[in-house]
């Protein structure tokens, strides 16, 4: 079987998204997989077997790696084995009914956790973000600077004081920045709640981040009306102009 790349943005500019690299038999499934992750900020490569998968894992370095019980030309417990000797990557291992002894075995071999078979993006996310570079970096965008690990915050070099509520939601923002991102996306990743709950409590956040960070004119988080918001860079927002 040959490798199958789920996604186009496998570049420059990817190690500011977490990289899953999923090893599974079944196309469709990780294409629909990869579909919804690339909604969420991450990217995504795929492989069909387990020869494949290990050259992938060499090659693109990913952040997580997800492998189906059901593995071939490479099995599971092995990729898993070969995997973790290489570098200190979580590797998750996809089970469905039937895999409980691939399943043991491949967590003996070094595997971090088993999720479900079908996969599920709330079952997958926590994984990849925890993973993430982005968790370990200085982010910056414009006169922005977000120290994830000091949770501090400076705008043109002068420390802003955040709450950790709108702390959340700037990383956020800036983890994402120039794409949109919905409410029910800011939902369950800042506030970690279910979609339907009252989305006035964003747009208060939201405005007092602005007022914070000195956004009067809301140039740089820009409200997307009827889906959510976008923090702009300098450099997009000069194009758009």
């Amino acid at each position: 079987m040959t490798h199958l790349q789920v996604t186009s943005t496998m570049n420059g500019d990817t190690r500011t998204k977490p990289i899953l690299l999923i090893a599974d038999p079944d196309r469709a499934i990780v294409q629909e997989l990869a579909t919804a992750l690339e909604q969420e900020g991450v990217a995504v490569s795929g492989a069909s077997d387990g020869a494949q998968g290990l050259l992938q894992a060499g090659a693109l370095q990913p952040d997580v790696v997800l492998v189906s019980a059901t593995l071939p030309v490479i099995d599971a417990v092995e990729f898993v084995r070969a995997v973790r000797l290489a570098r200190p990557v979580p590797v998750l291992i996809g089970v469905g009914e039937g895999h409980a002894e691939q399943a043991v075995r491949a967590l003996g071999a070094g595997a971090a956790a088993c999720v479900a078979r079908p996969y599920r993006v709330p079952e997958l996310l926590p994984f990849v973000q925890a993973a993430s570079p982005e968790s370990r970096k200085l982010l910056t965008v414009g006169g922005v600077e977000l120290d994830v690990n000091a949770y501090q915050v400076r705008v043109d070099g002068q420390a802003v004081h955040l709450p950790l509520r709108e702390f959340e939601l700037l990383q956020y923002l800036m983890r994402n920045a120039d794409r949109t991102v919905t409410r029910e996306q800011i939902m369950r990743h800042v506030w970690h709640a279910a979609a339907n709950t009252s989305t006035n409590t964003i747009a208060v956040h939201v405005k007092r981040l602005r007022a914070r960070l000195g956004d009067e004119d809301d140039q740089l988080i820009q409200t997307v009306r009827g889906v959510g918001y976008r923090l702009v860079t300098p450099t997009s927002s000069a194009r758009s102009a």
